[in-house]
């Protein structure tokens, strides 16, 4: 039996951010509708290595479609040479059980992360949002800015990071994507000067206080994706309305994680999940005064729903290679 193995240039040379989040919005959707299966990430934690490995199953029901990614998070691998975030993704028959392609994640959860920061914003920000405030510059940053010009026209990005270098990095880079100003700032105050802020460190100790973030305001806390992590002044979270991917996997391991653990919020304080809101089944935004919080895990759902699109846009290209595996 022959598997399609793809790499990471063959991945990328066939994906972009609008259909990602075409594919994606329909795979929240269908979350939201509740046609799919998706149980909870499962960790392994290599504490000796400040690093972590997660498995994340799943199958799109109404678009049979299913598969299982495998995933590390390593804050410390740059300075290793390496990804923080590696990835690989097995797509599988559901008829068969049979593997039909294993190819690169390492793009595919970077840019279906994007996508749902792109799509919550669309769903939650307000409609004339200009000013994007980035915590973070590293590769996530640049999908979830990515994601946010596909669905606003932004004419300022503010943008902080551990290190100015890495922020002005961060702005030659996407200097071509959007063509509004993207300055940095030092203070990380003045990046929460904005209508969307968008926060993408791996800290376990919250970097953006409260009383920084104006009414109106939307947040797409991404960062805080494992047991301990937290981005957001708890005092936020208790005056925001918390919308998160999947409730499960937030109670986990979300930016809700450590205040729910700490009984600042209670579970009740969880508005809904995002698909929901997708759906109609519950409200978004309701006024341009509420702060609203997409606290995003990362879902399954996304990354079969990725890879499947670019399985399709492989095989019509002639891309990969076919693997004799038995």
């Amino acid at each position: 039996m022959e598997i399609l193995w793809l790499a990471q240039e063959e991945v990328t040379s066939v994906i972009d951010m609008s259909s990602d989040m075409q594919v994606v919005e329909r795979a929240f959707r269908q979350h939201g509708l509740g046609r799919v299966q998706m149980p909870p990430k499962s960790y392994l934690y290599y504490t000796a290595y400040n690093g972590d490995l997660r498995t994340m199953p799943a199958y799109l029901e109404e678009e049979n479609i299913t598969g299982v990614k495998i995933v590390n998070v390593h804050p410390g691998n740059p300075d290793r040479g390496l990804p923080t975030v590696m990835a690989l993704i097995v797509l599988i028959s559901p008829e068969t059980g049979a593997p039909v392609a294993i190819m690169d994640g390492t793009y595919l959860t970077d840019i279906r992360t994007g996508a749902a920061g792109g799509i919550a914003a669309k769903y939650l920000a307000r409609k004339d949002s200009k000013v994007i405030g980035l915590v973070g510059a590293g590769n996530q940053a640049k999908t979830q800015l990515k994601a946010l010009c596909e669905v606003f026209e932004p004419e300022l990005v503010r943008v902080t990071s551990r290190t100015k270098e890495s922020s002005e990095q961060f702005i030659r880079e996407m200097a071509d994507i959007t063509p509004c100003e993207i300055r940095y700032e030092e203070n990380i105050k003045k990046v929460c000067d904005c209508d969307i802020l968008v926060t993408t460190t791996p800290t376990r100790k919250p970097i953006v206080k409260a009383q920084w973030i104006k009414e109106g305001t939307h947040i797409n806390a991404i960062g805080a994706d494992a047991v301990g992590k937290e981005e957001l002044d708890p005092e936020l979270l208790i005056r925001s309305k918390i919308i998160v991917d999947d409730v499960i996997q937030a109670l986990h391991s979300g930016e809700v994680n450590v205040p729910l653990s700490k009984h600042y919020i209670s579970e009740n304080d969880i508005h809904a999940e995002l698909g929901e809101v997708i759906v109609g089944l519950k409200p978004g935004r309701t006024s341009d005064e509420e702060i609203t919080i997409f606290d995003s895990t990362g879902l399954a759902i996304q990354d079969v729903a990725s890879a499947h699109l670019v399985y399709e846009r492989a095989v019509s290209k002639g891309l990969g290679k076919h693997v004799l595996m038995f």
